[in-house]
């Protein structure tokens, strides 16, 4: 059998960290001008001031009714670090795992400490949250929830909506006050995408490609409805290949394994190849069987670097996404 379901990342269970620093712009302005004979005995104007914010309840995906604070200064996102800055938040503390954190927002996260992806009880009270986020029912099982609300208001956004980042970002809108923000990344992305769809549909066709990722020594496919797969085949429509409509839909995960002996079956045009395998996997690349594989014979292998944005989601990555894409096909 050569699909199995299991998650990206080598099945970890990830979660996100995140710190929001909410501005209150209260704006005033009147003409109170009583020396000016022109303004003689007319009452001030005051233009209308914006009211402040205030606590809100809301309730999340696993029921819980959460009162989110008016103005979060610290705010932990766990794994939601593409959402908070795409929000203009710097989160206070950043998702990290034993290999390393999102090298792609290096530079939004770039003095932001690290906090491991478990978020150990510790570690989380020492940053002081004043509203934790979290992704997916899965990850504040067992009780966790109750300890982690102990800390914080605790909003768990859910797996239906964190699997699309666009209705994520909607709901991290919605939380932390910032729904127009959320609203014209979303546009400005979606602008980016049709244009890049157009200039595709005018390099490549119908070509299809598949997207590879190879760490430990293990290959695994992407789905069309998940991270780079959802930019490639939904957002820049560009040709499904044959072996990733083959996965059962019961089973598809983010990533998919698949054996070297299935991928001698793939007939995509172009290989985009996530490679964490620089050493350990090079033999692979040097094997009969990836050489025989009809992209790589015709020399369509376009390699991204590990710390890409290409095993993430969200608008940041997405857009990262979609100028490797343009670079690697448009010519």
């Amino acid at each position: 059998m050569f699909w199995l379901n299991r998650k990206r990342s080598g099945s970890m269970k990830v979660t996100m960290s995140g710190l929001i620093v909410m501005t209150l712009i209260l704006s005033a302005c009147g003409n109170n001008n009583a020396e000016s004979s022109s303004n003689a005995g007319t009452a001030p104007t005051t233009a209308p001031t914006e009211a402040p914010a205030a606590p809100k309840t809301l309730t999340d995906a696993m029921g819980h009714k959460v009162t989110i604070p008016a103005n979060p200064q610290r705010v932990l996102g766990s794994y939601l670090e593409d959402s908070l800055v795409t929000l203009g938040v710097t989160p206070v503390a950043q998702w990290s795992v034993t290999n390393g954190v999102q090298d792609y927002l290096a530079t939004e996260l770039k003095d932001v400490p690290t906090i491991s992806y478990d978020l150990p009880l510790e570690a989380v009270t020492s940053f002081a949250p004043d509203l934790i986020i979290i992704p997916s029912e899965s990850s504040v099982q067992n009780g966790i929830y109750d300890q982690l609300n102990k800390i914080a208001p605790t909003y768990v956004i859910g797996d239906e909506l964190n699997q699309d980042w666009r209705k994520s970002l909607l709901k991290m809108g919605e939380i932390l006050n910032k729904t127009p923000e959320a609203e014209k990344a979303i546009k400005d992305y979606d602008v980016k995408a049709a244009a890049a769809k157009e200039q595709l549909a005018g390099a490549i066709g119908q070509e299809s490609a598949a997207i590879l990722w190879l760490v430990q020594k293990n290959f695994y496919i992407v789905d069309e409805t998940r991270s780079s797969g959802a930019v490639l085949y939904t957002d820049l429509a560009v040709t499904l290949p044959n072996l990733v409509t083959e996965i059962p839909v019961g089973t598809r995960a983010t990533w998919n394994p698949i054996s070297l002996e299935k991928l001698s079956e793939l007939t995509a045009d172009h290989i985009f190849l996530v490679n964490s395998d620089k050493t350990e996997g090079s033999e692979i690349l040097d094997s009969a069987i990836w050489k025989g594989i009809p992209a790589v014979k015709a020399g369509n292998v376009h390699e991204m670097s590990s710390t890409s944005s290409w095993l993430y989601s969200g608008a940041n990555a997405g857009s990262k996404i979609i100028d490797d894409v343009l670079k690697s096909l448009v010519k």
